[in-house]
């Protein structure tokens, strides 16, 4: 059995897709890792086919332009995937760029996962600008609809989010959140008392932290308020529904989805290189990608398993940082694309890196069972 067929008949175990289609998504998989770009020119010439380039071309058109994908599915499918414990922090969060005089702007939703958000739920958005709260709110019900809230140990997002109308949903739900809010936000103490929120944490220093010790009022919503100071001076404030005083630590790992988004880009898949305008079409590239990268980082999480990762000294700000040489994502990207592109490579028995597309099996009776 040729590498294709053994592609095909994963994606088909988890996915239910037709023949046809499955062996369009197969093939586009592999030339995304082999050429590194979603431009479908350069996925044309890499793409396993007898047919003339230009026929390969007008048939991943026809990919993108006709075929429905589950999405509800393919976020079950990633859940399953790497969801190993019962509760864990999901990070929301937008990426956007131009092409041409069109907005492409992205509202995704991932879970935090060593080092890196992991792609669940992601909404086009037909405009430029921030999400409204009904939009962030929507994204969040999907993914409660799906999977529970539960397993929710917080929500991460940066300053857009920051709304009284999204704050009130949440606490009404019980779900927990650490969302950073702007330094001139106007809070009330004591239902009395209106000051900037950058006023309550004048007394830190540079490389301090300080948790309000009562909650305040945020446009109607009860907060409680969480400081620190960078090294540089820059004032970070988190607004939370829990008295947690990890919440500044809780919060950083927000980081995880710009990561995602670096390596959904120039560190990665060149999403940026897609000359599609329209929206459903760039919703179903997001899907091809989301694929991409979860086995990429499986690949690099089975292969550090192996050999470790080298730590190397980095140098920022008069500081010295030590910080992995790859992460999973890289790690696993280079491998295959060695692996698929280098003529010198001995040939591998690729269905050991197939075999890290089918989801683990999960002990039974267990609360992450019942999620599922």
């Amino acid at each position: 059995m040729n590498k294709i067929s053994e592609l095909k008949s994963i994606l088909k175990q988890n996915f239910k897709w037709n023949k046809c289609r499955i062996d369009c998504f197969a093939k586009m998989l592999l030339s995304l890792f082999s050429v590194r770009t979603i431009n479908l020119s350069e996925i044309a010439i890499s793409f396993a086919s007898k047919a003339k380039v230009e026929s390969r071309y007008k048939r991943l058109q026809r990919f993108f332009r006709y075929f429905k994908i589950d999405y509800d599915l393919l976020a079950k499918w990633v859940f399953k995937l790497f969801v190993n414990k019962e509760r864990f922090y999901i990070v929301v969060d937008r990426t956007n760029w131009f092409w041409g005089k069109v907005k492409i702007n992205i509202l995704t939703l991932g879970i935090a996962y060593e080092g890196m958000a992991i792609p669940l739920l992601w909404k086009l958005l037909n405009k430029a600008g921030n999400a409204t709260a009904s939009e962030h709110k929507e994204i969040i019900k999907r993914f409660v609809g799906l999977f529970g809230k539960k397993c929710i140990a917080g929500i991460l997002a940066d300053r857009e989010f920051a709304s009284g109308e999204l704050f009130n949903w949440l606490n009404k739900e019980n779900i927990p959140y650490f969302i950073r809010i702007k330094e001139g936000t106007i809070v009330k103490i004591n239902g009395k008392k209106f000051m900037s929120a950058q006023k309550i944490f004048n007394q830190l220093e540079r490389k301090q932290k300080y948790q309000y010790g009562m909650s305040v009022e945020f446009t109607d919503a009860k907060v409680y308020l969480s400081g620190s100071r960078s090294e540089r001076g820059e004032l970070m404030i988190v607004a939370t529904n829990t008295r947690s005083k990890s919440a500044i630590e809780i919060y950083l790992r927000r980081w995880e989805i710009e990561t995602l988004f670096s390596c959904l880009k120039s560190r990665g898949f060149y999403f940026e290189a897609t000359h599609m305008k329209h929206l459903e079409r760039i919703e179903k590239v997001m899907a091809l990608l989301t694929v991409g990268l979860c086995w990429a980082h499986k690949i690099g999480e089975w292969r550090a398993e192996k050999k470790s990762i080298r730590w190397c000294k980095h140098r920022e700000y008069m500081h010295t940082q030590i910080r992995p040489q790859n992460s999973f994502f890289r790690l696993g990207l280079d491998v295959l694309r060695e692996i698929l592109i280098n003529p010198c490579k001995k040939k591998v028995k690729m269905k050991r890196y197939f075999n890290l597309l089918i989801p683990p099996k999960l002990v039974p009776n267990t609360a992450l069972e019942v999620i599922l």
